[in-house]
């Protein structure tokens, strides 16, 4: 628990791991995947929790699902909304989609973006990990929900989404 507080506590800046220019990138992916499918996806990326978040051992999980509440993911017209979520503090990777994909694609698909991810931003290059995996989930997405399914607007931002 108090080595977990100090990551949280000494937790590294997002504009500092993601400048302008990566959030640019991830914003211009995002739509452009979602030309490719009728679901939405959306980023959000948190530094740290807040201490009475660690105090009762909210999992990366739960704080991802609180996002994916807090942001609205949910809302869309097939509820097919994807939160890719990432707690720096906790080198945590969370995919969460909504009820619209359960029963479509499996836990293990979500997990190898995932880990995909993962690799990617150990090697250092964390714009080009996250468009793979950006462009992973609107692979998945536009097998499920082609094109034709696209709602005229938006429903969802495509900036990516800074918590905290």
């Amino acid at each position: 628990m108090i080595a977990r507080t100090l990551r949280h506590v000494a937790s590294p800046s997002v504009r500092r791991t993601f400048p302008a220019a990566t959030l640019q990138a991830i914003t211009d992916a995002i739509a452009a995947g979602e030309r490719r499918h009728g679901g939405q996806v959306m980023f959000a990326v948190e530094a740290d929790l807040p201490l009475a978040a660690l105090w009762r051992q909210v999992t990366p999980r739960q704080a991802a699902e609180c996002a994916f509440s807090h942001l609205r993911t949910w809302d869309t017209a097939a509820n097919n909304g994807v939160l890719i979520y990432l707690l720096l503090a906790d080198h945590a990777i969370e995919i969460v989609a909504d009820r619209g994909l359960q029963g479509r694609v499996a836990e293990t698909q979500w997990q190898a973006i995932c880990a995909h991810l993962r690799a990617g931003l150990q090697g250092g290059d964390p714009e080009a990990a996250l468009v793979l995996a950006i462009n992973e989930v609107s692979d998945l997405l536009a097998g499920h929900f082609p094109p034709s399914m696209r709602s005229h607007e938006d429903a969802l931002p495509d900036t990516p989404q800074i918590l905290g």
